[in-house]
C-alpha cells in the first residue's frame, strides 16, 4: 500500500506545497509526474541586450537603499523592471496573479504567467527558499499542463 503525502479531505493551494517538507520528486509523483534534475541548453538570442547591463548596474547601485521585506516590494522593484525589459525584446503577454483551479489538489494563483508561442511561469521564492519555491513551481506547472490538456 502506497502512503499518500496529500490528505484526501484537504483542499490545497499552490502556496500550501511550499510549506510541505517532502522532496519535490515525491510531491510531483502524487500527480503521476516524474521529477528529473538536469542541465538545459536553452536557445540564445542574437539580439544585443545592452539595456539589461544598465538595469543590472542600476539594481546594484539602488537596491541597497530599498527594503524588500514584502512580496509587493519585490514585485515592484525586482520583477516588474525585468518584465518591462523583456517586453522590449519579445512578443509576449504577461498575466500577473493568474487564478487557476483544476481540482481540490491543484489550484491557486500563479505569480506570473508569460504567454507566447511557448508559455512559462515565474514564481517568487518566498522566504528566499529556492528549493521549496521550486516545489511550488513544479505543482503550478502540473496544473498548467492539465489546464492546457483540457483546453
Amino acid at each position: 500500500m502506497k502512503f499518500s503525502i496529500l490528505k484526501e479531505d484537504k483542499k490545497y493551494t499552490f502556496s500550501d506545497y511550499f510549506e510541505l517538507a517532502n522532496p519535490t520528486k515525491d510531491i510531483v509523483a502524487e500527480f503521476g509526474y516524474k521529477f528529473e534534475l538536469k542541465k538545459l541548453n536553452l536557445p540564445k538570442s542574437p539580439v544585443s541586450v545592452g539595456t539589461l547591463d544598465k538595469l543590472r548596474d542600476t539594481f546594484y547601485r539602488k537596491l541597497p537603499h530599498i527594503s524588500l521585506t514584502s512580496e509587493a516590494a519585490k514585485r515592484e522593484f525586482l520583477i516588474a523592471p525585468l518584465l518591462f525589459e523583456l517586453l522590449d525584446y519579445t512578443n509576449i503577454d504577461i498575466d500577473v496573479e493568474y487564478p487557476i483551479s483544476i481540482d481540490d489538489k491543484l489550484g491557486g494563483t500563479i505569480d506570473y504567467l508569460i504567454r507566447s508561442k511557448n508559455s512559462f511561469i515565474i514564481v517568487e521564492a518566498k522566504k528566499a527558499d529556492l528549493e521549496k519555491g521550486f516545489t511550488q513551481l513544479a505543482v503550478e506547472l502540473i496544473a498548467m499542463d492539465k489546464y492546457s490538456e483540457s483546453s
